[in-house]
């Protein structure tokens, strides 16, 4: 009796080790796209008024947290009975990554020819201001879960052919390190003004480390979010390039002389551009309807 409940135990340890192991190789394997993640969200999650910046993110991230209950049971029942779907909805999201980058990118070389007034938050009423809130969230949200799929399925891809508990803790433990990691980061980078104002208050000397390390981070704030907005387009393009050249054989075997980021970023750009045409032009048959 007392020995087998020692077997029992050392089973549950080896258990264990194989999925920390596996954990950590799974963790490896999303690290790169956990960094697009971390840029896209934290472009995502900037641009609302200070005292609303912890609360919208913490809207976003209880999005990520459900994206993320709704992809992991779907994903092992697609992975065990219809793998197929898994590669077709990551395709279908490709597109969508690919056509919100293109967008950016074009805007940003050819802007609307109207000239827009300049909008303040004082040009706004309290209601236009929650309900362009919400609409931000929820696009948040959107691209969250999309990114979320591919990171789930890059996980599950580490561990297919292991016992289905195996396979449920690993990707479960990627999917939590993924969102806490994530939003932690996004958390920092955006308070990062009101810990440097925090800095130079405590200071009461002209010169001293607090004032000047609270200096940097406030001068670096809007910066860094002009920066992440830049690495946030390039992060959609890349990440749905990705997707493309790993899920369609005929773009894997294309220019394989080309560096692969080149050739994922050429090609998310250029599937992005005719996603962005197409769009363009169902919007104009709707508009003249």
């Amino acid at each position: 009796m007392a020995s087998g409940f020692f077997v029992l135990l050392d089973d549950i340890a080896a258990i264990m080790d194989d999925v920390a192991a596996m954990s950590k190789i799974a963790t490896k394997k999303t690290a790169g796209i956990l960094g697009d993640d971390l840029a896209v969200n934290a472009e995502k999650a900037s641009g609302f008024i200070s005292s609303r910046e912890l609360p919208v993110l913490w809207a976003i991230a209880k999005g990520s947290f459900i994206n993320k209950l709704i992809i992991l049971p779907i994903a092992f029942l697609l992975s065990a009975f219809f793998p197929l779907a898994i590669i077709i909805i990551l395709v279908l999201g490709g597109l969508f990554l690919a056509y919100e980058g293109a967008e950016k990118i074009y805007e940003y070389f050819f802007p609307h020819g109207h000239s827009k007034p300049e909008i303040t938050l004082e040009t706004f009423s309290e209601e236009e201001i929650l309900s362009r809130e919400k609409e931000k969230i929820k696009s948040a949200i959107v691209t969250d879960f999309i990114l979320s799929v591919e990171i789930v399925i890059i996980a599950l891809g580490t561990v297919i052919g292991k016992p289905i508990l195996s396979q449920i803790i690993v990707v479960s433990i990627v999917a939590i390190i993924a969102t806490i990691g994530v939003y932690g980061i996004v958390a920092l980078i955006v308070r990062m003004d009101e810990l440097g104002f925090k800095l130079i208050g405590i200071s009461t000397k002209e010169r001293s480390l607090s004032k000047t390390v609270g200096n940097i981070l406030v001068q670096a704030l809007p910066k860094v979010i002009k920066s992440l907005a830049v690495i946030g387009t390039i992060a959609l393009i890349l990440v749905a390039g990705g997707i493309f050249v790993h899920n369609i054989d005929f773009l894997h075997h294309l220019f394989p002389q080309l560096p692969s980021i080149i050739k994922e970023f050429s090609i998310g750009l250029i599937i992005g551009l005719v996603v962005l045409r197409i769009v363009n032009l169902f919007k104009k048959i709707i508009g003249k309807k």
